[in-house]
């Protein structure tokens, strides 16, 4: 791959995950403080547009870019018409129009996730070597957001509204670079549309495998603690006056660059068995070091628990991903994915943002206070259950630690 096209791509994860980054982490702040008419389970409804535009998103792409226009053609339109939704969402004081805004948003922007990734894959000629290089630039545009957002002090002035705005103008860079990248043409022009394909269905086979299902069910439920970490780590911490919080969260994006170069090394020695359980237990010591931290004394405690984002996510989803690519063999491996990204960003995520919502509103002790300590050992008892749960039953035989990692 030429330089400049390694450029290119770079650029576009940069923006991608910029201009999510930029209102993603704040959204249960801004919903709770920017907005009228709101309550701990409106941080929930908000949040739970991003299940509903994972849902959506196969359909998109697998229809409208597989068979009929260019990648980067759509992620360009998608990028423009998302520019004008972020610019109105910063303009909002009520909740019901803010949603509305919102969820048009994220049905539009989830599937670009693929579609950035689909252009990039195209250019590769070893995907497994180039990819992780690229992708790295989109955790690195989340992690600037953060940073900018805490140095110039949105969360603590209020001002929150200039997140969309800031979001709507990455947007808009994006819309128009995008027409400049390497041309990605459908691949599928002209055949049939087939659903099963499209939400990754015909991968359902793999779930007779036993220590599969076992993997596939435990993926679903760990993702209801973890959508207690999207809903609430940014209220909760500027409920509890921690300066510059956004800029603070974005030390996991930095922890998930570390592990994601470690992984390789520790899977040939652990195995997948293992490998997934520290990431589920790590879950469960976050959210006990939430429970038990302040911005005193106990500051340590809040860090620590953020910094273990690397772990949480990397043992655990990349893992994930590369054994479901061992299990899926050469015929499903595009389905198979497709089908574990359904299950538990749409499935599994949603349930857990609709629970969250009612729990966070059911501790709540005052107009702007709540009892957090209770509130963090409910997903702390969820996360160690499921990994218990995974341990017990999860045997794969296949699943030591001799396999060879490309990553």
């Amino acid at each position: 791959m030429r330089l400049s096209t390694r450029l290119q791509l770079s650029f576009m994860m940069f923006l991608e995950f910029f201009t999510w980054g930029a209102w993603f982490v704040t959204l249960g702040t801004f919903v709770i403080h920017n907005l009228r008419n709101t309550t701990d389970n409106s941080v929930s409804t908000a949040f739970l547009t991003q299940s509903y535009g994972a849902i959506i998103a196969p359909f998109i792409v697998g229809i409208l870019a597989d068979r009929f226009f260019s990648a980067q053609i759509m992620l360009g339109v998608i990028h423009l018409l998302g520019a004008v939704l972020l610019w109105f969402c910063g303009s909002m004081t009520d909740f019901g129009p803010f949603y509305g805004l919102i969820l048009a948003y994220m049905i539009l922007y989830m599937p670009t996730l693929a579609l950035v990734n689909s252009i990039s894959f195209r250019q590769m000629a070893d995907p497994s070597k180039d990819f992780s290089v690229i992708r790295v630039f989109g955790t690195a545009g989340w992690i600037i957001a953060g940073l900018i957002i805490g140095k110039l002090g949105w969360e603590q002035s209020n001002t929150l509204q200039l997140t969309f705005k800031m979001a709507a103008v990455s947007s808009l860079i994006l819309g128009l670079y995008s027409f400049s990248l390497p041309k990605t043409p459908p691949l599928k022009k002209g055949s049939k549309i087939d659903v099963k394909e499209i939400l990754g269905l015909d991968a359902i086979g793999m779930l007779k495998d036993p220590s599969y299902r076992i993997f596939f069910i435990s993926s679903i439920l760990i993702c209801i603690p973890l959508a207690f970490y999207y809903n609430f780590t940014n209220p909760f911490l500027n409920e509890i006056h921690m300066q510059a919080a956004a800029a603070k969260q974005s030390l996991g994006q930095v922890s998930e660059v570390l592990f994601m170069l470690i992984i390789p090394f520790l899977f040939r020695r652990l195995g997948v068995k293992w490998m997934l359980g520290i990431g589920m237990l790590a879950w469960g010591i976050r959210y006990l070091l939430f429970a038990n931290g302040d911005v005193d004394a106990n500051l340590w405690m809040l860090l620590v628990g953020i910094l273990l984002h690397g772990v949480c996510y990397d043992f655990f989803f990349v893992t994930g991903q590369i054994y479901t690519d061992r299990k899926a063999g050469e015929k499903f491996k595009s389905s198979a994915q497709g089908f574990v990204t359904l299950a538990t960003y749409g499935v599994g995520m949603l349930i857990g943002f609709l629970l969250s919502g009612p729990i966070v509103e059911k501790y709540r002790t005052g107009p702007d206070t709540h009892d957090w300590h209770a509130i963090w050992l409910i997903p702390a008892g969820i996360a160690v259950a499921v990994l218990v749960l995974f341990l017990i039953a999860f045997k794969d035989k296949d699943s030591d630690s001799s396999a060879v990692i490309n990553h």
